[in-house]
C-alpha cells in the first residue's frame, strides 16, 4: 500500500511540475514561434546592460510590436511589445516609461518587474529569456 500511495504522490509532482513558468495565453496576441539574439556589445542595445533599463526589438519572425526586454536588476524579462488587453490595432503598440510599459490605446501602465497594470484583466505577454555572456536570446 505504501508504495501505492508514493507512487501516485510521485505521479503528481511529475505533472503538477511544468518546463517553465510562462502562461502565453492570451485572445488578443498571438502565439508566434520566434528567436532573437540581442547583442548588448553593440551601441543599439548596451542601454538594457543597466538595472531598471529597457530595450524594444523587432524579430524578423516574431511579434508585429516587437519585445521588450527589460534589466530588472537580477536578470532579464522579456515581453510581447503589443498591449495585453487590446486588439491589435495601429494603437496597441507598447512604448516604454521608465519601468513601465504604455498602452497607447488606453494609456494603460504595466510594471516591467511583474508585468502586470492595476484593473487589467491580462499582464504583458512574457517569453523565454537566456543570457550567455553579451548576448541575450528571447524566444518563444
Amino acid at each position: 500500500m505504501k508504495k501505492i500511495l508514493s507512487f501516485l504522490i510521485l505521479l503528481t509532482l511529475i505533472y503538477s511540475c511544468h518546463k517553465d513558468k510562462y502562461s502565453n495565453e492570451n485572445p488578443y496576441l498571438p502565439n508566434y514561434a520566434f528567436s532573437i539574439d540581442i547583442n548588448t556589445s553593440l551601441p543599439t542595445y548596451n542601454n538594457v546592460t543597466f538595472a531598471s533599463n529597457a530595450i524594444k526589438a523587432y524579430p524578423g519572425n516574431g511579434p508585429s510590436n516587437g519585445i521588450i526586454v527589460f534589466n530588472t536588476g537580477s536578470g532579464y524579462n522579456a515581453f510581447d511589445g503589443g498591449c495585453p488587453n487590446q486588439n491589435l490595432t495601429s494603437c496597441s503598440a507598447l512604448s516604454i516609461s521608465g519601468i513601465n510599459a504604455k498602452c497607447s490605446c488606453d494609456n494603460a501602465l504595466y510594471n516591467m518587474f511583474t508585468g502586470q497594470a492595476p484593473g487589467k484583466q491580462y499582464p504583458l505577454k512574457p517569453y523565454r529569456v537566456e543570457v550567455n555572456g553579451n548576448i541575450i536570446r528571447v524566444s518563444n
